[in-house]
């Protein structure tokens, strides 16, 4: 009888489904944040996180949402299950992205409006070092290895590398205009740094002692649609580095790029003004943020092709999903 009952038991469980992921999708102008569940792709929950939300990503565990409330000049943590505000955390003026240590501590964050870039200790909430960097500082990323914790300044036109040893800028490449974004891809070999201005994205070339050299600049042309529109801004690479997807805001696409190649092979339609980009943990669902059309696109990662449009608050801007 106690073998038949852990049989039973044993079929139960290879018959639950997986547990859905949350999404988390920061309303710029709402507000407020937007908590969608990705098994029936329903919003499932609302609730406020400060003045102009933007950036938004979530602790390694999956207990903590940080949101970057970029009016209120804090980065707000919740609660990722109760929505329950906890602190905040001190950075300069006007946050806008922000990038955490893998191992979830520090938090690195541009601060647009003074020209630096602030490390907070996530547990003593305290600030470690400002960095002074270019003018309006935005996109943030960490290398794979922590060594590296590279920001984007839109009007220098500069991706800046910044030791995690000492927090100095040990390196500077000059892209195209108005940087907003960088991204790593997982073996930690390049960056991509998209430009909305320029209309390209920067493909960066990491060398073994961490030296970056530019290798080349990646344009975009979509038949029917104005080249003053193709303005890059989020991207996003899979773990195997095989596919880069790349956020062309007013343009109400998203780029599929073959990381081996550099080739753009395909143009997927998403709702207006796309900006930021978020795979589910299982990169079978890549989620996409529309400001003008207040929704978010969901993406088929291995078909490329969009298959949902679902309404969240005014102007989503940020979106990531709660880890496994």
């Amino acid at each position: 009888m106690q073998r038949l009952i852990l049989t039973t038991a044993l079929i139960a469980t290879m018959m639950t489904p997986a547990l859905a992921n949350k999404v988390y999708v920061s309303n710029e102008k709402g507000n407020t944040v937007s908590v969608i569940d990705s098994d029936t792709w329903e919003v499932v929950s609302e609730f406020d996180a400060g003045h102009r939300p933007r950036g938004i990503t979530i602790s390694p565990d999956g207990k903590l949402l940080y949101v970057a409330a970029s009016d209120d000049d804090q980065v707000k943590v919740f609660d990722a299950e109760t929505y329950k505000e906890l602190y905040s955390l001190p950075s300069g003026p006007d946050p806008e992205l922000f990038v955490l240590h893998p191992s979830g501590n520090p938090l690195y964050t541009s601060n647009e409006d003074d020209n630096m870039v602030t490390v907070t200790d996530t547990q003593s909430h305290t600030v470690l070092a400002e960095i002074p960097v270019g003018v309006e500082p935005e996109g943030m990323a960490v290398s794979p290895d922590a060594k590296w914790v590279v920001n984007t300044s839109e009007t220098t036109n500069m991706a800046h590398f910044i030791s995690t040893d000492d927090y100095k800028i040990k390196h500077n490449i000059l892209v195209d205009q108005r940087p907003r974004y960088a991204q790593f891809t997982d073996d930690g070999t390049m960056l991509f740094v998209t430009s909305e201005i320029g209309g390209t994205l920067s493909v960066i070339d990491m060398a073994a002692d961490g030296t970056p050299t530019l290798r080349q600049k990646i344009g975009f042309e979509v038949s029917g649609v104005l080249p003053e529109w193709l303005q890059p801004v989020g991207v996003k690479i899979t773990n195997d580095d095989k596919w880069a997807f790349v956020a062309l805001g007013p343009a109400n696409r998203v780029a599929v790029i073959d990381v081996e190649t550099l080739e753009v092979v395909k143009y997927l339609i998403t709702g207006q003004r796309v900006w930021q980009l978020a795979f589910t943990p299982d990169e079978k669902y890549l989620i996409t943020t529309n400001g003008n059309s207040n929704d978010v696109t969901v993406i088929d990662v291995a078909a490329q092709k969009p298959i949902k449009s679902i309404q969240v608050g005014q102007q989503p801007w940020g979106v990531v999903v709660a880890p496994d």
